[in-house]
C-alpha cells in the first residue's frame, strides 16, 4: 500500500524564505513554508526547491527540522522578472534534478504556481512520482478581471496550464469556487480535483493584545483604523482604498480615519500611491508602510478597526484569514475565494465591485455602528479557529495518497 514519507515541493519562481509583501512574495510563501512545516511534524520530510536569486545564497537551507529549502542555479543568481521564466524552464529541470540526484527516493511531487508545474511535469516522469499541482492563481481567471494598463497573461502561461491540468495526477485547489473554475476553464475532470482550504497560524494571529497593539502605533481610542497588506499592484486593489478614503473624508469629515498600506511593489508595474494620496490631500490620513513578518502583521492586523481586500481576484485570501483570526473584521471584495474566507455580515462585509463610493458607504456603516463592528470581529476570530494548517497538511497528505494510489492502479494496469 503507497505511503508518504518523503515530499518534494516546487515553488521555483518565488521562495518560502522571503518576506510576503515584497516581490512576487505573497500568501504562496505562506502557503508552502506552512503546509511543509506541519507535514514535517507529522513525519513527512519534505525537500522544497525554488530559484536562486542572489550570489551568496547557501545550496540549501533548513527551514525547520525534517524541511529543507534547496537553492537552484537556473540562469543568473540574481532577482528577474518571473515573467522571464519561462525561458530558463529546461534549467530549472536540469538544476532540481541535479540537487536531488543524492536525495532519497521522493513518494510524490507538488508543484505550487504554473511555472513550477510546467518543470514538475518533467521531474515528476523523471523521478517515476505522482505530480500534484497547486495553481494559486489562474492566467485565464485573472484576465477576465484585467485592469486598465495592466498586461493580460501570455498565452505561454496558459498553455502550460492547460498542460498541467491535463497530465498532472491530482489538483488541489482552496476552495470550491476554484474547483469549478479550473472545470469550466481548463476542462478539468471534478473527480481529479481535492478541495483543500489554506490555513492559518493560530498562535501569531489571535486577538490577544488589541488595546496593546493600537497603542504601540500611536493610535487614539477613538479612531477608525483600516489596515490593508498586500502586493502593490492594482489586482490587490490599494488604489481603490485611497480612493474610497478620499470620497469617506469628503463625505464624512468628523470620522477620524487612519488607513495604514502594508506592502511593496511588485513585478515592473509601477502603481504610484504616494501620487495618489498627495492628489487627495490625504497626508498623514493614509500612510504606507513595508511588508513585515508575521508577528508585526499580527500586531497591525489587531490594532485595526477593520482589514480591507479590495482585490480583483483571489484563490482564496490567505490576509483576509490571518485578520480574522485576529478577531479583525474584514471588508473584502467579492471575487474568488473571498467568499469561502469571510462570511459576509458574520464575519465582516463582503463589496459587490470595487466602485469607491460603495466601499465608501460601507466603511462608514461600519464605523457607525461600533457595536455590530465589535460582533464582527467576535464572530471572526471564531470562525478562524477552524482553519489550522495542520488541517491543511493531513488533507494534502491524503491527496498525495491517492495520487500515489492511482498511480499504482495504473502501473498494475500496464
Amino acid at each position: 500500500m503507497p505511503q508518504v514519507n518523503r515530499v518534494a515541493m516546487l515553488s521555483l519562481h518565488t521562495s518560502p524564505l522571503e518576506q510576503p509583501g515584497s516581490g512576487d512574495a505573497g500568501g504562496m510563501n505562506v502557503y508552502v513554508r506552512s503546509v511543509a512545516v506541519e507535514m514535517a511534524k507529522m513525519g513527512v520530510e519534505v525537500d522544497i526547491f525554488t530559484r536562486a536569486c542572489a550570489p551568496d545564497q547557501p545550496h540549501a537551507v533548513e527551514l525547520a527540522p525534517g524541511v529543507t529549502v534547496h537553492h537552484v542555479t537556473a540562469g543568473p543568481r540574481r532577482k528577474v522578472p518571473k515573467e522571464l521564466l519561462p525561458k530558463l524552464s529546461a534549467e530549472l529541470v536540469e538544476g532540481v534534478a541535479r540537487s536531488a540526484l543524492h536525495s532519497p527516493r521522493f513518494d510524490a511531487l507538488h508543484s505550487h504556481y504554473w511555472v513550477s508545474g510546467v518543470a514538475g511535469l518533467s521531474l515528476a516522469r523523471h523521478w517515476d512520482v505522482p505530480l500534484v499541482h497547486t495553481m494559486h492563481t489562474m492566467a485565464r481567471v485573472k484576465n477576465l478581471q484585467l485592469q486598465p494598463g495592466e498586461t493580460p497573461e501570455p498565452q505561454v502561461r496558459i498553455h502550460g496550464e492547460q498542460d498541467i491540468v491535463d497530465s498532472a495526477a491530482r489538483l488541489i485547489a482552496n476552495t470550491t469556487t476554484e474547483a469549478d473554475e479550473l472545470a469550466a476553464w481548463y476542462g478539468a475532470d471534478p473527480a481529479s480535483i481535492d478541495v483543500v482550504a489554506p490555513g492559518v497560524d493560530l498562535e501569531v494571529f489571535s486577538p490577544a493584545g488589541r488595546e496593546e497593539a493600537r497603542t504601540r502605533r500611536g493610535l487614539r481610542r477613538d479612531e477608525f483604523h483600516v489596515v490593508f497588506a498586500g502586493r502593490i499592484q492594482r489586482m490587490k486593489g490599494p488604489q481603490v482604498l485611497v480612493d474610497s478614503a478620499a470620497r469617506l473624508r469628503a463625505c464624512r469629515p468628523d470620522i477620524p480615519l487612519r488607513v495604514s498600506i502594508l506592502g511593496a511593489p511588485s513585478g515592473s508595474e509601477v502603481l504610484d500611491l504616494e501620487a495618489a494620496i498627495r492628489a487627495h490631500g490625504l497626508q498623514g490620513v493614509v500612510q504606507l508602510h513595508p511588508p513585515v513578518a508575521p508577528p508585526g502583521l499580527a500586531g497591525w492586523f489587531r490594532s485595526a478597526d477593520v482589514v480591507a481586500v479590495p482585490s480583483f481576484s483571489e484563490s482564496f485570501g490567505l490576509v483576509a484569514l490571518e485578520a480574522q483570526a485576529c478577531g479583525t473584521p474584514v471588508l473584502a471584495a467579492d471575487v474568488g475565494g473571498l467568499p469561502k474566507a469571510v462570511s459576509s455580515g458574520s464575519t465582516g462585509v463582503l463589496v459587490q465591485g470595487h466602485d469607491p463610493s460603495r466601499w465608501a458607504v460601507e466603511f462608514e456603516a461600519l464605523y457607525d455602528h461600533r457595536a455590530w463592528r465589535m460582533e464582527l470581529g467576535r464572530s471572526a476570530a471564531e470562525h478562524a479557529r477552524s482553519f489550522g494548517w495542520r488541517r491543511t497538511a493531513a488533507l494534502t497528505t491524503q491527496s498525495y495518497l491517492h495520487a500515489a494510489d492511482q498511480s499504482a492502479a495504473h502501473a498494475v494496469g500496464n
